[in-house]
């Protein structure tokens, strides 16, 4: 037996070569011979006899050079790289078995559903097997005989995908895209449990939230504040915070506003729960994001397994902003009322009628709501419930941009598929960056989601069925929706309507 000396480790290999290039240890069309130290060598390079082991014949040949690797032909690696791609291999998600990859194609695949033409590398890292062919008969009743003559043949040990066969140029015969059907070892594929350190970063992040969201409870009420503190949240140049005993008079009167903002919150994740719940989709714990400005910019909320098909990924994803946006409208629609209401007058606070131009939409219900001569001044008094409802609004309007694992990059992705989902997060980014939509916000809300969000959302398991005209027409419905109300209202229109006071230069 050889023991080759690379990391600085001795790597003992067999010396039975062939079984080693039997079992993929070896790529004999890759390299030829490996430097290796012979039984009496140290490893530390001292001079010591070492021996040349060669793969073609195996005679071996005395040397003082350092291990080599010569390549056969193209392409040709060097010593790093190749020790990189065996590091990469060792540290990588573990590959479908060979042997198991010849019994699923001997057992599941044939003339009556599935016959296979080629394969191909599956997965991110290439860690599963892809087959592509031509199905014989209808996908989804293709697709469930073979994934229950896979549990036969297998047991609970892989997962099988129906999908879009890549690079196609012709769709299949009887309508449609051609499928192909991917191949994963479950612990790969499916998501890993939560762990205790993101149950407490995700505890962190909620009290963090509630603490922005009583903030800006506080800077609502701004026309009351101390001169102080009122300089603080308006002067950009102000960098010492106020005296925190100066705040504590306006905390009580803060709570309603903050817990509006974080009823909002809730309400959309549970929008998700019961939507998940009948159909066994599993959800991760929320990691909500505060931010001063709306209270909270939402939460990040993971897949906790594979969703079965794209009908699911629509309805759990567009059924959170469908009921964060129910109660956020609820409580616009219900301060707007008592902002008129004189019985009330007391609890109104003044607003920047600025403030009003940033949604086109909410402007302009606010303008039929509170009139020309509420709205046509410098600030406007209002409930605190309509900035709740207004946060709530802007940020679920946020969060249904069709982006990356937004809920609305995944509604999107599951109605109309991932190529669909890159143009539009394209068209998206580049609103977000010219400022088209968002105000301020766009600036902030694009860096996070570049960071946190911009991957898209992983396959289902059907993810070929097509979802339907109805659940088409609701996802176009919602990002309509969403870009009334993130698009600001010009100064043209907002002079003519007399919404806030438009200064010309």
């Amino acid at each position: 037996m050889n023991s080759c000396f690379l990391f600085g480790v001795n790597v003992c290999f067999n010396s039975n070569t062939n079984n080693n290039r039997e079992n993929g240890n070896f790529n004999n069309k890759s390299f030829t011979r490996l430097k290796c130290n012979g039984d009496g060598t140290n490893g530390n390079g001292d001079d010591s006899e070492t021996s040349e082991l060669n793969l073609d014949d195996e005679t071996p040949s005395s040397s003082s050079r350092p291990p080599t690797i010569s390549p056969v032909g193209p392409p040709a690696y060097s010593n790093f790289q190749v020790d990189s791609f065996k590091l990469m291999e060792l540290l990588g998600p573990e590959k479908v078995n060979p042997a198991d990859v010849k019994l699923i194609k001997d057992s599941l695949f044939g003339y009556s559903t599935f016959w296979v033409t080629k394969e191909e590398p599956f997965g991110e890292f290439g860690e599963g097997i892809l087959f592509l062919g031509n199905i014989r008969g209808t996908r989804e009743d293709v697709f469930a005989k073979l994934t229950k003559k896979l549990n036969e043949v297998t047991g609970d040990k892989y997962n099988l995908f129906m999908v879009e066969e890549p690079n196609s140029e012709d769709p299949d015969p009887r309508g449609g895209p051609r499928v192909s059907f991917g191949l994963l070892r479950k612990e790969v594929s499916e998501p890993g449990p939560t762990t205790l350190w993101q149950y407490v970063i995700a505890l962190l992040l909620f009290l963090l939230t509630i603490g922005s969201s009583v903030e800006l409870g506080i800077a609502s009420q701004i026309n009351r504040l101390p001169p102080e503190v009122v300089k603080y949240f308006t002067d950009p140049n102000a960098t010492e915070p106020p005296d925190v005993e100066l705040l504590y008079p306006f905390v009580e009167s803060a709570l309603p506003l903050a817990y509006g903002v974080l009823g909002v919150l809730l309400f959309h994740e549970l929008g998700h729960f019961l939507a998940a719940f009948p159909r066994k989709v599993k959800l991760g714990i929320p990691f909500f994001i505060p931010n001063i400005t709306l209270g909270s910019f939402g939460a990040i909320t993971q897949f906790k397994s594979i969703l079965p098909d794209r009908s699911t990924k629509v309805d759990v994803s567009i059924a959170g902003p469908f009921a964060g946006a129910i109660l956020s409208l609820s409580m616009f629609t219900v301060g707007l009322l008592l902002s008129t209401n004189p019985d009330v007058a007391g609890d109104l606070v003044q607003v920047p009628s600025m403030l009003f131009q940033g949604s086109l939409l909410l402007g302009l219900i606010s303008r039929a709501s509170l009139g020309y001569a509420a709205m046509h001044a410098a600030t406007v008094s209002i409930h605190p419930l309509v900035i709740a409802g207004w946060c709530g609004l802007t940020t679920t309007a946020f969060n249904m941009l069709p982006i990356g694992c937004l809920d609305g990059g995944r509604a999107v992705q599951g109605a109309f598929g991932k190529a669909a989902l890159l143009g539009c997060g394209l068209t998206a980014y580049s609103l977000l960056g010219l400022g088209v939509i968002g105000g301020p916000l766009s600036l902030p809300w694009g860096l996070y989601v570049l960071i946190c969000q911009r991957d898209p959302e992983k396959p289902c398991l059907n993810d070929v069925t097509d979802v339907g005209t109805w659940r088409k027409t609701f996802v176009v419905v919602a990002i309509l929706f969403v870009i009334s109300i993130l698009l600001p209202v010009w100064d043209e229109l907002a002079e003519e309507l007399g919404i806030g006071l438009v200064t010309t230069f």
